[in-house]
């Protein structure tokens, strides 16, 4: 299942982020996108079914897909942060059930507890990652400018 996320009212962060380098930008959005998601992925591990344990120990929060992940996923975003359980098939029947489980859902209810907190969370992280970034990169084009001098 794929949700996607829009936030609004972020002109002013967007233009600062455009400021930075491509590779810059896109480490400053991986490391908002994965600390934002921190509640969520601790939300779904404690609804996740404790049987043998090896659902929740499964997921994680970050940047990268499993290979059969990759073949079947559209990029669709300058940067992306994939939350939830790993590619294990017993997640999937868990979620939405088979022709002999009912589905007993843990990840979407997850996400519907704790999507306020993540979007709030990207708005005030946002800025204080943009402004940290930008300081570091300051500090090393004038140890650059120093040194060349």
């Amino acid at each position: 299942m794929k949700v996607t996320v829009s936030l609004q009212g972020l002109r002013e962060l967007d233009a600062r982020l455009g400021a930075l380098k491509r590779s810059t930008a896109k480490g400053v959005l991986r490391r908002v996108g994965k600390a934002a998601l921190q509640p969520f992925d601790e939300a779904w591990r404690k609804a996740a079914p404790h049987l043998s344990g090896q659902l929740a120990a499964s997921g994680s929060v970050g940047s990268k897909l499993t290979r059969t992940q990759r073949r079947d996923h559209e990029r669709e975003s300058f940067v992306e942060v994939f939350a939830g359980p790993g590619a294990l098939p017993q997640a999937i029947v868990q979620e939405f059930g088979s022709a002999t489980n009912r589905p007993q859902p843990f990840v979407r209810p997850a996400w519907d507890a704790t999507k306020d907190q993540v979007l709030a969370s990207v708005k005030t992280l946002l800025g204080d990652e943009i402004d940290k970034t930008a300081r570091r990169a300051a500090a090393r084009a004038a140890k650059r400018t120093a040194k060349a001098t």
